[in-house]
């Protein structure tokens, strides 16, 4: 007795075997199918092209004074093209702001798993958000300081993500003041620590006499009791 695929039933031809029944139809991806995956491969990396460029630019420039020529310049595009992957510079600066927190929050808690001691802890993250900061392509913390060009809806989702972020730092911080380690840890001192660490990148210098192991010592001894 022979079996039927839904192709056979619409009268597909399919091959047979010795037995008489008929093998399972499986078709091949066609070349459009792969050449359409491709195209949003392309168009994935090109999007993360743009935006780690845009914050490159804001960063340097500023966020008012980089024009959308200017990013596609950056990434070897025409001047419109951007707006092929998003709406405005707005949504630009937005995407950039959320990927940077993304990636600087996976590493912080890549960094710090499995550190039960609060003081080790608060160490590690300090180093990892100075590393995040001024060693790789993470220019959140920097761009956090246009976040007033963005609208509203676009300000609160960056500021969810900016609470994520810190409420590890806080719990930390909590957790130090509990061990005597720490004279307090209200809310001011984490947005003091912040204030601090983002703005070395005003003035460190990579070939400079300080290493960012000094600097993250230096500034864990500042709070640390």
């Amino acid at each position: 007795m022979s079996w039927q695929s839904a192709d056979d039933q619409t009268g597909a031809v399919v091959g047979r075997r010795s037995s008489g029944r008929q093998m399972p139809h499986c078709s091949r991806p066609t070349m459009a199918a792969e050449r359409k995956r491709q195209g949003f491969a392309l168009d994935a990396n090109r999007r993360d092209e743009l935006v780690l460029a845009a914050a490159r630019l804001f960063v340097d420039k500023g966020f008012a004074a980089t024009t959308t020529r200017d990013i596609a310049e950056a990434v070897g595009m025409r001047s419109g093209s951007p707006f092929y992957h998003f709406r405005s510079k707005q949504e630009l600066l937005k995407a950039a702001m959320l990927a940077g927190l993304d990636t600087g929050q996976r590493r912080l808690q890549a960094a710090i798993a499995g550190i039960h001691d609060p003081e080790r802890r608060l160490r590690v993250m300090i180093r990892t958000h100075l590393g995040s900061l001024l060693e790789g392509e993470c220019q959140a913390p920097m761009l956090l300081y246009e976040s007033r060009s963005l609208d509203p809806a676009a300000r609160r989702e960056v500021a969810q993500l900016t609470d994520s972020y810190q409420q590890v730092w806080q719990q930390t911080l909590d957790e130090l003041a509990s061990a005597g380690r720490l004279r307090r840890s209200s809310p001011p001192v984490r947005l003091f620590l912040f204030g601090l660490l983002n703005w070395s990148s005003q003035w460190y210098k990579p070939d400079g006499a300080l290493s960012l192991d000094e600097i993250a010592d230096a500034a864990a001894d500042l709070l640390l009791r």
